[in-house]
């Protein structure tokens, strides 16, 4: 007596499980993935939301004021007035932005998510990267969103006194532009840090010490700390959103560097590139 083997074709060409077939783990679907789990956190939601009503918030606050302090409809903005009502806001919208940078990663640290994402990401920087476009996408897309309604606001809060601002100046230009710019990078220099110490707690002492306590300690007129503030991420990179005015009026009588608004931005970038690359580097050697 023989016994037969019977094969079936298609059935085995169903189960092949070579890596041609199912393993093409692009960053495209790697992206795709951590789009997923970021917008489905309630954390993500909260942030964002609170984001777009602190910064919406604020400008219509003073807008009102401004209208109300106004005598007429005769009024005049160069785009160096209520434009500037915008540095004001996003000083208060990064709070929220700082902690959903941190959380984006720490918070899967924490959960011991992290090794499932390691897992299904065995190269581990493509998932970093991933990480980091769908963020940064993310206030960048929800922060020029609270600009335009801002723009609403106040135009019909400031329009009909003449007070709103002025599309066709290169200053409001630039600061409209720049306020998603500036969110987005310190979006990912509050990531970077979080993926540096992989703690929720430590990373936003650290990433609020740095922007707002040690900033301030630089104010102290000592020639070493003077020549060092400038190129501090928060002070640098909030050039971008000053009326030339007020950076005209910093550098009169200053014997340290004053940047200008792109060079600023510049400079803050330097800090996100550099805190990143020694994120990747830690992220490649270090367990789960």
């Amino acid at each position: 007596m023989s016994t037969s083997t019977l094969t079936f074709p298609e059935a085995t060409s169903q189960l092949d499980t070579s890596p041609a077939r199912n393993s093409r783990l692009s960053f495209p679907r790697i992206v795709r993935s951590e789009w997923i789990k970021f917008r489905t956190l309630r954390s993500t939601i909260w942030t964002l939301a609170i984001t777009l009503v602190l910064m919406v918030g604020i400008v219509a606050f003073f807008s009102a004021i401004g209208a109300s302090q106004s005598n007429g409809p005769n009024g005049t903005d160069d785009g160096g007035g209520s434009i500037a009502v915008f540095s004001i806001a996003v000083s208060l919208a990064q709070l929220p932005v700082i902690v959903l940078g941190v959380l984006v990663i720490t918070g899967e640290y924490s959960t011991g998510m992290i090794r499932s994402t390691l897992a299904a990401v065995p190269r581990r920087l493509p998932a970093l990267w991933a990480k980091g476009v769908v963020l940064a996408v993310s206030i960048f897309v929800v922060s020029a969103g609270a600009v335009a309604i801002s723009l609403a606001v106040m135009q019909m809060v400031l329009g009909g006194k003449g007070l709103a601002p002025d599309l066709g100046n290169s200053q409001t230009v630039r600061i409209l532009v720049g306020t998603p710019l500036y969110l987005a990078a310190i979006a990912l220099l509050s990531f970077a840090i979080g993926a540096l110490l992989r703690h929720s707690a430590g990373a936003l002492a650290t990433v609020l010490g740095l922007l707002l306590v040690i900033e301030n300690l630089f104010l102290i007129p000592w020639k070493p700390l003077q020549a060092i503030s400038p190129f501090l991420p928060g002070t640098a990179g909030s050039r971008l959103l000053m009326p030339q005015e007020q950076i005209d009026l910093f550098s009169q009588g200053a014997t340290n560097t004053v940047l200008g608004p792109w060079q600023g931005f510049a400079v803050l970038l330097v800090w996100v590139s550099v805190l990143l690359t020694a994120a990747a580097m830690l992220m490649r050697r270090r367990d789960a």
